[in-house]
């Protein structure tokens, strides 16, 4: 059997943690920033977890989460 390539775009828009979670970017904090209080602007600040009904997609982009830390 040939190996299981990893989705690339994938590899860059999510991280794992060591107990296995999948991280992700908050929406919204890209550009269009200006009428954006900045209240809001610092909730969107760092990651949070994805979501149950997104995570067996992103697994299957993600063979190699155990070395992709």
């Amino acid at each position: 059997m040939p190996k299981m390539k990893t989705h690339r775009a994938a590899a860059k828009r999510y991280k794992v943690t060591a107990s296995g979670k999948i991280m992700r970017l908050s929406a919204g904090k890209k550009h269009l920033l200006q009428h954006k209080s900045a209240d809001r602007k610092r909730r969107m600040t760092g990651l949070c977890e994805v979501s149950e009904t997104h995570l067996d997609l992103i697994s299957k982009e993600l063979p190699y989460k155990k070395y992709s830390r």
